[in-house]
C-alpha cells in the first residue's frame, strides 16, 4: 500500500490496479484537479483500475470537473463509500449529470462491502 498526496487529498494505491480516493474537506474539485487527478491515475495505475472513492469528508465540484471526472475510459468500475445520506445524493448527482456515462459504479455506505464488490470484478 502506497499513499500519496496530491492538492486535493490523497490517492492510497491499493494494488496494480485499484486505488482508493480520499478528497480533503472542503477542497473544491475543479478542471485543474481532475487534470492533476487523472495524470496520477494513468502514471501510477495499471489499465483498466478500479478506483474506491471514500466520501468521508465534504468537499464540491465545477460543473466542469463534474462532466469531467469520471470520464477515463481506463476506468473499469467505481466504489463509492458514502457516509452520509448527502454523501449519497451528491454521488447519484454526479452520475446524472454524466448521463449515466460510468454504469459500472455502486454506492456502498460501508468500505469493506465496497472493497468486496470490486474484488468480485477482476
Amino acid at each position: 500500500m502506497k499513499i500519496c498526496n496530491l492538492s486535493f487529498g490523497k490517492i492510497v494505491i491499493l494494488s496494480k490496479n485499484l486505488a482508493e480516493v480520499i478528497v480533503d474537506d472542503g477542497v473544491l474539485i475543479d478542471e485543474v484537479k481532475v487534470a492533476e487527478y487523472h495524470d496520477f491515475l494513468l502514471n501510477s495505475l495499471e489499465s483498466p483500475f478500479s478506483l474506491l472513492i471514500n466520501k468521508k469528508n465534504a468537499y464540491s465540484y465545477t460543473f466542469s470537473a463534474q462532466k469531467n471526472i469520471a470520464n477515463l475510459k481506463q476506468i473499469k468500475a467505481m466504489a463509492v463509500v458514502a457516509h452520509t445520506t448527502g454523501g449519497v445524493m451528491s454521488t447519484e448527482t454526479l452520475i446524472n449529470v454524466n448521463g449515466n456515462y460510468k454504469l459500472n459504479i455502486r454506492v456502498f455506505y460501508k468500505r469493506e462491502e465496497a472493497v468486496t464488490w470490486l474484488g468480485s470484478l477482476e
